[in-house]
């Protein structure tokens, strides 16, 4: 087991106790703070450069750049009275030691995607552990296999991939900023979902600091714990430092397509067509439909447009073989569909087309949104009538706000339990929603705005999706659903009106290990899970 770069020699070091009693946070004095954590830290003398507090220069800079949601880049959104950016595995020991001496609750960011925020907001005094220096990446190609810090983005893990292999991969997400470690936390997928299952799917060990400052792997940890932090959300369980990943092997080519349909081309047919294909397609074939509207219609008139978005593991004569026999009204083209290298195809997806590969490494988005997202999961065709009326409430909001994203099923998704982990949407799931209005205006009259509509239209779409529960993605976080006390006194029955969302019947499995490693709920915020003893 390659450990070496992960600091493990801590582990022995820093066994931290808690018989300190609890000192309220004085805002006044965080030199009290800085104290706590250099006495804690093995390497001291960096602290002092690694913690930001609002006299800073570089705090307002270090806590906005990775905000991704222009909702919570506000003046009155709550602020952090400290944000610390570890470098070592013990920094990550001592802040969480003197987060709980102080009363101070803990927000834990990776890359800073989190829909409703909950990585760097809250309610009551918090400080945030931003991961950002913690992201190493080891890749071993001989083992087929990576060790990734959760302060990276998949944007470099693929990168670092493709610096050593043409025929390795990872089945994460398109998003090139999002971070490893939220992204792994909630299950994360991507292009090869259909091929290879999600990316926890793939992650065969992990070095977690837990509530008692311990530094634990997969053997010291026990299989339960592993388990529940392969895909039962981040900030319930502990602080992931570094994940340990199995690439997955990728053709030398691959091949990609995206057509557009408008109602006048025929949308409506073909969007209920790709519904009905999901379980015939190979696991090589991965097809989203992009749904929006625009003025495309005659004379500038209101239509819809559906974007055929597609990844074929293989070369463009055995992906027009694919289409030609299970999708044949598309009418896919050679012309249509371009062969390029798998890493080359991250790019595609991520729209830097063209653009050298360094681009991956970029961890900040060049542009920046307001928006709010929801989630659906589809186990019945839905009737090209109600496939109309959606497109009827899309004309109703504003050109280019909203939009949802299709994406197919089955293959590998379905061939895993959905008890393996808590992630538990697996077989009888013809494709999953995520709905989407995202806008350029600030105000909170256009959020109200925006934010109306996409509720008005989740509640339009509840005949058609899952039901009891009605089924949602923890990745795409939405409060919408329930929300928890967030001084830490939620009960099993207000959680489980969430949770059972997320995760099914997973959720008590996931309130046992919570109350079994973190009973006290030091890691908690609005949707995290409960211990049973509240």
């Amino acid at each position: 087991m390659k450990l070496q770069s992960f600091t493990m020699h801590h582990h022995l070091a820093c066994l931290l106790l808690f018989s300190a009693p609890l000192v309220p946070f004085v805002m006044s004095t965080p030199e009290n703070f800085l104290q706590c954590l250099s006495l804690h830290s093995e390497n001291a003398t960096a602290i002092s450069k690694l913690v930001y507090t609002p006299i800073n220069s570089s705090y307002s800079s270090v806590l906005d750049i990775t905000i991704q949601n222009l909702r919570f880049l506000t003046p009155s959104a709550p602020k952090p009275l400290l944000i610390v950016t570890p470098l070592h595995v013990s920094h990550v020991q001592a802040a969480i030691t003197c987060s709980q001496r102080y009363g101070l609750q803990m927000r834990i960011r990776s890359g800073g995607h989190d829909y409703e925020g909950l990585s760097y907001l809250s309610k009551v005094p918090f400080v945030i552990m931003d991961m950002v220096n913690l992201r190493f990446i080891a890749v071993d190609v001989e083992d087929e296999t990576a060790w990734v810090q959760s302060g990276a983005t998949v944007g470099e893990l693929y990168y670092r991939i493709a610096e050593k292999s043409k025929t390795l991969g990872f089945p994460a997400g398109v998003c090139p900023t999002v971070g490893v470690g939220g992204h792994f936390s909630g299950g994360g997928y991507g292009t090869m979902l259909r091929k290879y299952g999600l990316a926890v799917d793939n992650v065969i060990d992990a070095q977690l600091v837990n509530a008692q400052g311990r530094l634990l792997d997969r053997e010291s940890m026990g299989e339960d714990l592993f388990w529940a932090i392969r895909g039962g959300g981040g900030g319930s369980f502990g602080v992931v430092v570094s994940w340990k990943v199995k690439l997955v092997p990728v053709p030398s080519t691959v091949t990609v397509f995206t057509l557009l349909r408008t109602l006048e081309q025929h949308a409506t047919k073909l969007v209920h067509q790709w519904q009905l294909i999901g379980n015939e397609i190979p696991n090589d074939l991965f097809m989203r439909v992009i749904l929006q509207s625009s003025n495309s219609g005659p004379n500038g008139t209101r239509t819809m447009e559906a974007s055929f978005n597609t990844l074929y593991l293989g070369g463009v004569d055995a992906l027009l073989e694919v289409t030609r026999s299970s999708f044949p009204e598309l009418n896919v083209t050679r012309q249509d569909c371009t062969e390029m290298s798998w890493i080359e195809s991250i790019l595609y997806f991520a729209g830097f087309s063209g653009e050298p590969l360094e681009v991956l490494l970029n961890r900040s988005s060049n542009t920046k949104l307001y928006f709010k997202h929801k989630s659906d999961y589809v186990k019945e065709p839905i009737p090209k009538s109600g496939l109309e009326g959606m497109w009827e409430r899309f004309f109703e909001e504003d050109v280019g706000v909203a939009q949802m994203i299709w994406n197919h099923y089955g293959g590998r998704m379905s061939e895993i339990s959905e008890s393996a982990l808590p992630f538990p949407h697996r077989a009888g799931v013809l494709y999953k929603i995520q709905h989407l209005t995202s806008w350029t205006d600030g105000g909170d009259e256009v959020a109200s705005k925006h934010v109306s509509w996409i509720r008005s239209f989740y509640s339009y779409m509840a005949p058609y999706v899952s039901k009891s529960p009605r089924e949602a993605y923890i990745n795409y976080r939405d409060l919408d659903i329930g929300t928890n006390n967030v001084k830490g006194d939620t009960g099993y029955k207000q959680a489980s009106a969430w949770g059972k969302k997320y995760f099914k019947n997973n959720f008590d499995r996931l309130v046992r290990v919570k109350t079994a490693v973190d009973r006290g709920n030091f890691f908690r915020h609005e949707q995290s899970i409960p211990p049973f003893s509240f």
